[in-house]
């Protein structure tokens, strides 16, 4: 697959994450979802749980939460989190 998504996670005290991944998964507060390229527009709470992004086939990265939004808009990801 394709990294066609700019995910940036971002924290109170600095930049988590930064880089192009093809999918990420995201504890919304009306339950998981699944962003992949050309998702639509949106904006969601977040809250306590594990933000996954593929890197590429079968190699995953994960960011634990406990809360946060995050923003998708023209394939890019923002995510505003606290973490433990």
């Amino acid at each position: 697959m394709e990294n066609n998504i700019q995910l940036d996670i971002i924290s109170p005290v600095g930049t988590i994450v930064s880089q192009k991944v093809w999918k990420v998964e995201l504890p919304g507060a009306k339950g998981r979802f699944v962003v992949l390229k050309d998702h639509a527009p949106l904006v969601t709470s977040l809250v306590e749980g594990e933000i996954v992004f593929g890197i590429r086939e079968g190699k995953d990265g994960v960011v634990p939460i406990v809360s946060g939004f995050a923003e998708v808009s023209g394939n890019h990801v923002t995510a505003c989190v606290e973490v433990s």
